[in-house]
């Protein structure tokens, strides 16, 4: 593992009890990507309590050490309460919020049957208060660590597809194209792909999320290759088109040209100040021109980071506007059954005056 730098993960929990106090006194994190977020905790099960001068975490036996180590390493002050059984945990959580007014829950995480238990046994003492993304707000803005560790997961994809390219030319399944590109992220330390890998080669290019099957890839095939890295906890998202040998016809090369021209002006686009909304014009107003206007049928891009999809996204509908620090996608495409898709896809980082591109495999045509 590379030396990358720090995230300073000790702001975080203050910055949330600033966002918290316009709402409640108290907040019950169940979300594990925020709890990974404000506490470097990367476990599987586990409950964070933000009280107005403490922090407790509350786990199982499966995690006694390793939560110690990480909340540790990140700096942060928790009680950690280690509970063998839901029964233990839960008394833990409700005498440490024992003369809590107001609690807020995370409202997109809780379930209809876990705010009941809460109301009824966990918290009785407590009104529920529901919250909305006090958590992810914060995280659509990323430090210097987190960007460190995009750029790592980025360049790990961008070596992947170098050394998986030439397999194309030798006529391979789209599953075992998906596999190489998989088996080679985690050799190249990955912890694993940011989603399930997307090959789709002639006719299943029009499926923007084609899963890769058995369909054998040949000579005039269009190719589309979706796939990311998660490295550190961290995720990049790219996507190329390739052509195996010359392209088919006039109409596919085409498609090449439009959407590249149409990736080069959203990317062009992309600075602090700039609504998402017009981010996604730039991309679509070079397809329309074309005439393809309804071929390209999804949004321009979405923002990345411990997942990836996060806020915020650059559609035609998003109601964003890019600050600095920000990383979204860049990924427009036409899609026509009789001629296969075409999407060509970059992360970047918004800056002051544009953007700087983490993603740099080549984009050339054909193999």
């Amino acid at each position: 593992m590379p030396e990358l730098i720090a995230s300073d993960v000790t702001a975080r929990i203050p910055r949330v009890r600033e966002r918290l106090s316009e709402h409640a006194d108290a907040l019950l994190v169940t979300r594990l990507v925020n709890i990974r977020y404000l506490t470097g905790f990367t476990g599987s099960a586990g409950l964070l309590l933000l009280l107005p001068d403490d922090v407790v975490f509350v786990t199982d036996g499966r995690y006694k050490e390793q939560s110690t180590e990480q909340i540790g390493a990140a700096g942060i002050d928790a009680r950690i309460e280690i509970g063998t059984t839901a029964a233990a945990q839960q008394d833990a959580l409700r005498t440490a919020a024992t003369g809590i007014a107001r609690l807020a829950l995370e409202a997109h995480d809780v379930t209809w049957a876990q705010q009941r238990a809460f109301a009824a046994d966990w918290f009785a003492g407590s009104e529920l208060v529901p919250t909305e993304n006090l958590v992810e707000d914060l995280r659509r803005v990323k430090d210097a660590g987190e960007l460190a560790r995009m750029a790592e997961a980025a360049r790990i994809a961008d070596h992947a597809l170098a050394v998986t390219r030439p397999l194309l030319a030798q006529e391979p399944t789209e599953e075992d194209v998906a596999i190489a590109l998989d088996f080679a992220m985690r050799r190249g330390g990955a912890s694993g792909p940011s989603f399930p890998t997307i090959v789709g080669s002639g006719p299943n290019g029009a499926k923007p999320h084609a899963r890769p099957g058995s369909r054998r890839i040949r000579a005039g095939d269009l190719v589309v290759l979706d796939f990311g890295a998660v490295y550190d906890g961290y995720c990049s998202d790219m996507t190329r088109t390739v052509s195996i040998g010359e392209p088919r016809d006039d109409t596919v090369r085409r498609m090449v040209d439009v959407v590249s021209e149409s990736q080069r002006a959203g990317v062009a686009a992309v600075a602090a100040g700039v609504t998402a909304v017009a981010v996604d014009e730039a991309c679509r107003r070079v397809i329309d021109a074309a005439g393809w206007g309804d071929a390209f049928i999804h949004g321009t891009g979405h923002g990345v980071g411990l997942e990836i999809h996060e806020a915020p996204r650059v559609s035609f509908s998003s109601g964003d506007t890019l600050e600095v620090d920000q990383v979204v996608t860049v990924e427009p495409g036409v899609y026509l059954p009789d001629h296969g898709g075409v999407r060509i896809e970059d992360t970047v980082v918004v800056t002051a005056e544009g953007c700087t591109v983490l993603t740099h495999a080549p984009k050339d045509l054909v193999v």
